[in-house]
């Protein structure tokens, strides 16, 4: 059974895909201010990278994609659980408290609590799965 938090996670993400597959929801990259979010992914760093799987799975890719998902990742059964689909929105609650979101994560970082620091991390995760030079496609 999900949490409270979870299912509510997977009701924003499904309204998220729903309104992005129908031209709503503002589908352009996230407010926020990348060069900033840049030195704050460095707390990200420590366990994610964008294009290999770490400690923490890969970030390239990661906006669209189902919670739980990267190939060759030992998730937690919470993640994989989820239902979680990862977008701006779902990253910003998420970012708050990871072990409080989604309870039972493997992810044992306390999250970000200030919103434009987490707008910013967002901000620069989102210019950084759409360079190629950082994120090719495959």
């Amino acid at each position: 059974m999900l949490s409270k938090s979870s299912a509510r996670l997977l009701l924003i993400g499904a309204l998220a895909s729903v309104l992005s597959a129908c031209g709503g929801g503002g589908g352009g990259a996230p407010k926020g201010d990348a060069a900033h979010g840049k030195e704050l992914y460095a707390a990200c760093a420590a366990c994610h990278h964008p294009t290999d799987t770490l400690v923490g799975p890969k970030h390239c890719d990661l906006f669209g994609r189902t919670a739980g998902t990267v190939a060759g990742f030992d998730y937690s059964e919470a993640m994989r659980a989820s239902g979680i689909v990862w977008d701006a929105k779902t990253l910003d609650q998420f970012l708050v408290s990871p072990i409080a979101v989604v309870v039972g994560t493997k992810m044992g970082f306390a999250g970000f609590q200030e919103e434009k620091e987490r707008a910013d991390v967002i901000a620069y995760m989102w210019q950084m799965n759409h360079d190629p030079a950082v994120c090719p496609k495959q």
